[in-house]
């Protein structure tokens, strides 16, 4: 590989390594600082801290299927990790990262949190209201889906264009068949 190949997986891979250490340092500090379970207002009753352990996807759905979202999750990683791989750009890179170490922070809660191997319960601690629980590998996957939605956009953009005929000098009222 070339070092031009070579440099936007390396920033996938450096920007999946640091949002899966930031997501895992957390989760860690959560399981000690909320262990007693109480709520820890941030702004009022909109967002706060607490502890739970997620055994589904999204809002807790899926939450009888634990090992099946962890063989989806290993899937994912898989793809993501080639898809990274082939990344042309920084900016793709960069995006490509933050989803994958997103989702192997969570995996790695599959893998390594109770009740069982393949079968564990992701922490979660960051309390939206009444709505929902996440952590901060939810956070790099949305905003992971959110760049790549944005380099899809601009390469949309950039290839429906209308092309625009190259400019021909002012005829000042001569035909063309005249100029020939």
């Amino acid at each position: 590989m070339t070092a031009e190949k070579t440099r936007p997986f390396a920033v996938a891979c450096m920007v999946a390594a640091a949002a899966v250490l930031t997501d895992q340092f957390s989760k860690a500090i959560a399981l000690t600082a909320l262990a007693d379970g109480r709520r820890v207002p941030i702004f009022g009753d909109a967002f706060g801290l607490q502890l739970a352990f997620n055994p589904g996807a999204v809002l807790g759905t899926g939450s009888g299927m634990t090992w099946v979202l962890t063989l989806v999750g290993v899937a994912a990683v898989a793809g993501l990790f080639v898809m990274a791989a082939r990344a042309r750009t920084v900016g793709w890179a960069a995006g490509l990262g933050l989803f994958l170490g997103g989702a192997v922070g969570n995996l790695i809660d599959r893998f390594m949190s109770p009740p069982g191997f393949a079968i564990g319960h992701v922490t979660d601690f960051l309390a939206y209201g009444d709505l929902f629980i996440g952590n901060l590998a939810d956070i790099f996957l949305a905003a992971g889906a959110i760049a790549v939605a944005v380099m899809l956009m601009l390469r949309q953009r950039a290839t429906s264009g209308t092309k625009v005929a190259p400019a021909t000098p002012p005829t000042f009222g001569v035909p063309p068949e005249a100029k020939q």
